[in-house]
């Protein structure tokens, strides 16, 4: 579910050895987020993943409570972003950090509301998709794009990561929701996310589904995907799971995550640029 660069903001249009043209081929930036790749949707599941372990192995084994623990990865957030910012282009540590954080952040968002305030998974996961879409609107309203070859500029940015905060945060309800309601067991709903990737997948590549609309459906299921992995691995046999606890999950997972980082850091294989004006 890559997606091409096609933006025509992006695209040089004077004649060559004028001095527009010379600013326009000199002015090439790294694109702030990666390239669509294995590599993107491999990281991308394991980091949902570690927002499920990590939220509950901070709050519950370290015994910091929901609300302590909110606050100390949204601050951690914040300053992982304000680096993300500040870079010139993709830096894969300090992007795929933010990532990670922000699929904490967003799974404990969506706890704090549900054993906190009370508000119920229906809610929660009609008020996230809202969120998110009214995301998407304003960001095209704004861009007249929601191609991710194109985050250039510091408001595309913020765009994108505030669409990504919605998109980890209706995951999480709408994954809970669905595993209430249909009692499914983590495996098996493991099972059913990929499969509805894998269809959207089939629609994008043989029936030319939209390939922003794949992408970002994509994005919202890795979610629940990785969630549901993370518990079959962590929670007591008892429960259906593998007993391995939040603690070595949230290990494994935060381990693969490094290496893979580290190879990308090293070879540069999903750093994406773009010509500019």
């Amino acid at each position: 579910m890559a997606q091409r660069t096609s933006d025509r903001d992006l695209t040089p249009r004077h004649a060559p050895g004028t001095p527009s043209s010379n600013r326009s081929t000199t002015a090439r930036l790294l694109n702030k987020v990666p390239q669509v790749t294995i590599f993107f949707w491999i990281i991308k599941i394991l980091a949902t993943t570690v927002g499920e372990t990590a939220a509950d192995f901070l709050g519950v084994n370290l015994g910091l409570g929901l609300t302590v623990t909110t606050v100390l990865m949204g601050v951690l957030l914040g300053v992982s972003l304000v680096f993300q910012f500040r870079a010139k282009g993709y830096v894969p540590g300090i992007y795929w950090l933010s990532v990670v954080l922000i699929s904490i952040v967003g799974t404990l968002i969506t706890d704090n509301l549900v054993d906190n305030f009370g508000v119920s998974l229906g809610v929660t996961t009609a008020t996230f998709a809202l969120a998110m879409f009214a995301t998407f609107f304003v960001w095209y309203a704004s861009e007249k794009t929601l191609s991710i070859h194109t985050i250039i500029t510091a408001k595309r940015e913020a765009f994108y990561w505030l669409a990504i905060l919605f998109t980890f945060a209706l995951g999480t309800a709408a994954g809970d929701l669905l595993a209430e309601g249909l009692n499914l067991g983590f495996w098996k709903s493991a099972l059913l996310f990929a499969a509805l990737i894998g269809a959207v997948a089939i629609a994008h590549f043989q029936f030319h589904l939209n390939e922003i609309l794949a992408f970002w459906t994509a994005y919202v299921l890795t979610r629940p995907l990785g969630a549901s992995l993370g518990d079959y691995m962590s929670q007591p046999v008892a429960n259906g799971g593998l007993g391995l606890g939040t603690t070595v999950t949230s290990a494994i997972f935060l381990v693969a995550i490094a290496s893979v980082v580290v190879y990308l850091a090293k070879t540069r294989t999903d750093a994406e640029v773009v010509s500019v004006e």
